[in-house]
């Protein structure tokens, strides 16, 4: 019985909504652009999250760094005093491999001889916009760095200085082009390099190419870039995850002692997590879910003016049919249920139009921004529920309303 009433109560809801069509179509599109602008922001931030965590995961989660850095103190006598770290030293790098000795990690030393350098191949050169790092045996696996084709540096053209180079991928498509790669013979500032691999695409950075550079021996390096004050990074996997914190506190301990710092004194230093620069973007993401959100609400805030106000309208048109109703023994449960139900299905119809325009904007912008598409459920619940919540207030008191008439006034409207 309650299934034949709510069939009947969903095929006069149609009915009606057929009759007042153009009213119904505006009312649903007010609906649809508050679910399309909250989907399509969220799907959106949805594809950035996705795309970051799998660009950083190549990074290797069990890594960490240890760079110079400048910060501003805290106040200390009503103002601030601004630190700069002073640079890490070869010395000084060199000193915490050889006294870093903790369990299951792998420690690498590189450093960023240039960002100008140009690159020749027999006729041909390059624009003087590559990066030249000198790096050691460990630099691609702790970086998460992979070759396409040839191979990584062995401790053997590490430690015999050997004038061999890893480049950027970028060099199959302008320098190399339509050539192998490995076993040829480039020019940096007068050395010749022998290409002994290729590192996998990795694009842009924050804007910065990460396939326009070249890898050589970190003392080849040190010997052909001689500028004062070279800034060196130390880069530290760990094996197992669960032995990072300690880890990190161990690296910490021993770059104090290779600085003389006294335990009074705060770190000149620098520890950076892997994951740290993630979870730093992660956390601005949040905003933009809260900027949806926002966004969404005063949208949908009036749609569910306007639901209420069709509604509205529909019970004063339809008043001498709830008469009959009434007059028939129909209960004041059934008649508001009906005004509930047509409610309900208008929302519904505004957030599955929301939902598809919202998820086809996404899925627009993400295409153009090179992020990785995921289909957004958390959006796709989040806005069902919404137009949810949307009917069940707009639909509330013009159903209540239209309970409460008397039926003999009912009958008389004209």
């Amino acid at each position: 019985m309650m299934l034949k009433l709510f069939k009947e109560n969903i095929r006069i809801a149609f009915g009606s909504i057929r009759t007042q069509l153009l009213r119904t179509i505006l009312t649903v599109m007010i609906i649809a652009i508050g679910i399309t602008a909250l989907v399509a922001i969220l799907t959106l931030v949805a594809a950035l999250e996705n795309t970051l965590s799998s660009d950083f995961a190549s990074m290797g989660a069990n890594t960490f760094n240890i760079n110079q850095y400048e910060n501003t103190s805290r106040r200390r006598g009503g103002g601030e005093r601004e630190i700069i770290n002073p640079i890490i030293s070869y010395p000084e790098a060199v000193a915490f491999k050889n006294k870093y000795n903790y369990p299951l990690t792998e420690t690498s030393l590189s450093f960023t001889a240039t960002s100008i350098a140009e690159v020749k191949y027999e006729a041909l050169k390059t624009d003087p916009e590559i990066s030249v790092l000198g790096v050691d045996e460990h630099f691609l696996t702790n970086s998460g760095l992979e070759t396409s084709s040839g191979r990584n540096f062995t401790n053997f053209d590490i430690s015999n200085n050997t004038y061999t180079c890893v480049v950027g991928s970028d060099f199959e498509k302008g320098l190399l082009k339509d050539v192998n790669p490995i076993g040829k013979i480039i020019s940096i500032r007068g050395a010749k390099f022998k290409v002994i691999g290729v590192l996998k695409e990795k694009g842009s950075t924050f804007g910065n190419s990460q396939d326009l550079r070249v890898l050589i021996p970190i003392q080849v390096a040190r010997s052909l870039f001689t500028a004062p004050n070279i800034n060196y990074t130390m880069s530290v996997m760990v094996a197992k995850k669960e032995l990072l914190d300690q880890a990190i506190d161990n690296a910490n301990s021993t770059m104090r002692r290779v600085r003389k710092l006294s335990p009074i004194k705060d770190n000149n230093f620098a520890i950076v997590r892997s994951d740290d620069l993630i979870n730093r973007i992660m956390s601005i993401t949040q905003y933009l879910g809260l900027a949806a959100w926002l966004i969404g609400i005063i949208t949908i805030l009036g749609s569910s003016i306007a639901l209420m106000n069709i509604m509205i309208f529909s019970v004063t048109e339809r008043t001498r049919e709830i008469g009959v109703r009434k007059a028939l023994g129909a209960k004041k449960s059934t008649i508001a249920f009906q005004f509930f139900i047509e409610t309900l299905l208008i929302g519904q119809i505004g957030g599955l139009v929301g939902i598809i325009f919202g998820i086809l904007i996404g899925f627009g912008f993400a295409a153009v921004m090179n992020f990785v598409f995921v289909i957004p459920w958390g959006a796709i619940i989040a806005a069902f529920v919404t137009s949810f919540i949307v009917a069940l207030v707009s639909g509330l008191y013009p159903a209540i309303k239209s309970a409460n008439l008397d039926p003999i006034e009912a009958l008389r409207y004209e």
